[in-house]
């Protein structure tokens, strides 16, 4: 990675603004609930976005979450920490696939340079939420935490219909469609009729 200076005019706005959507009080959650999922054995980070950042950032404890959360055939076969760069993204990128045949959606997903380089962190926070509300919701007892910290997601609520009550809908006329409740056009005006010389 080349080692990049200080951001000026419009790069360092949009930083700004990428920097002012990660959320201290999520921090908080997202910390608790690894440290219950995970084990003491994953440490705390220090307060604020650097300690969040290098906390997670050889994607160790990421893999360790995921594999948390899975009962039998772990999707990270190998964990292990490293001090390379390409060691630390490849260990992140394992959690992002093992997340994503998980569940989570792929615009819930953080990219690997997002954590590793820290460029944007609430995209990170937004992965784990994603993460945390989909083990909540999936209820297979592997969930560790509060169930207040992460809301739900919706279930499928799939109806079956017989042939006769989806005939009959058909001659309903619903009233997103609108009725003119036997409204006419008398009486309308457009306006002076177009006069041609």
């Amino acid at each position: 990675m080349a080692n990049k200076g200080p951001a000026f005019g419009m790069s360092r706005q949009v930083q700004d603004k990428i920097d002012s959507k990660y959320d201290a009080e999520l921090e908080l959650i997202l910390v608790e609930w690894i440290c219950r999922q995970c084990g003491s054995g994953v440490g705390k980070p220090e307060a604020g976005k650097m300690g969040f950042q290098s906390w997670l950032k050889d994607g160790c404890i990421l893999s360790e979450l995921i594999n948390s959360l899975f009962t039998t055939d772990k999707p990270v076969k190998k964990i292990a920490s490293s001090t390379m760069a390409f060691k630390q993204m490849e260990q992140i990128s394992q959690f992002l696939n093992a997340a994503e045949k998980y569940g989570v959606t792929k615009t819930d997903m953080f990219q690997t340079v997002d954590l590793w380089e820290g460029k944007d962190l609430a995209a990170v926070q937004r992965t784990l939420s994603a993460l945390g509300s989909l083990a909540l919701t999936k209820d297979e007892g592997t969930y560790n935490g509060d169930p207040s910290w992460f809301f739900k997601k919706a279930q499928e609520n799939k109806r079956d219909f017989s042939d006769d009550q989806i005939k009959a809908g058909k001659n309903v006329i619903g009233l997103q469609m609108g009725t003119n409740k036997g409204a006419s056009q008398e009486g309308m005006s457009y306006g002076r009729a177009r006069q041609i010389m």
